[in-house]
């Protein structure tokens, strides 16, 4: 099941959109019964959870805690109990992302969101980008996610 809570309210967005866009993701990665939450927040909220969580004093624009923490790029979750039907949590900063979609990337706020979206279901599933070969798988499986959904990347 998908949670998604709307924790700001300055912001319009289609969660049902939202919604249906990480459920057809989820999908793709053959994870369709697999639980996601996502919470939706401000740049104060995701300040404070990056700081106590990353130790990283400011504002983001997506947090990804992962249920599965070791697993690995392309290995798949082995279900043993219920509970391992969770992928984890995705926190988004709605006012970073509204800034970015603009400033940073010349997308819409859905879109950028959408994208978000894809980067953080990326890392649930045991993608990073430390290293340059990281980064590149990352973005082949982001790219193919977002095109799932019939958008771009760009």
């Amino acid at each position: 099941m998908i949670l998604i809570k709307n924790r700001q309210r300055k912001i319009k967005v289609d969660v049902k959109k939202l919604h249906a866009q990480a459920q057809k993701i989820l999908g793709v990665l053959d994870y369709a019964d697999f639980d996601l939450n996502i919470l939706l927040t401000t740049n104060k909220s995701i300040h404070a959870i990056n700081n106590q969580f990353r130790n990283k004093d400011k504002a983001t624009d997506i947090l990804s805690f992962p249920f599965h923490p070791n697993l690995k790029p392309g290995q798949k979750i082995k279900v043993t109990s219920p509970d391992d039907k969770n992928l984890g949590d995705i926190i988004i900063s709605l006012e970073h992302v509204q800034k970015d979609a603009a400033e940073k990337w010349n997308r819409t706020l859905q879109h950028h969101l959408t994208a978000l979206l894809a980067h953080g279901i990326a890392h649930l599933i045991g993608h990073d980008h430390h290293t340059d070969n990281e980064y590149n798988e990352m973005l082949k499986l982001e790219k193919r996610l977002l095109k799932s959904v019939k958008l771009e990347y760009y």
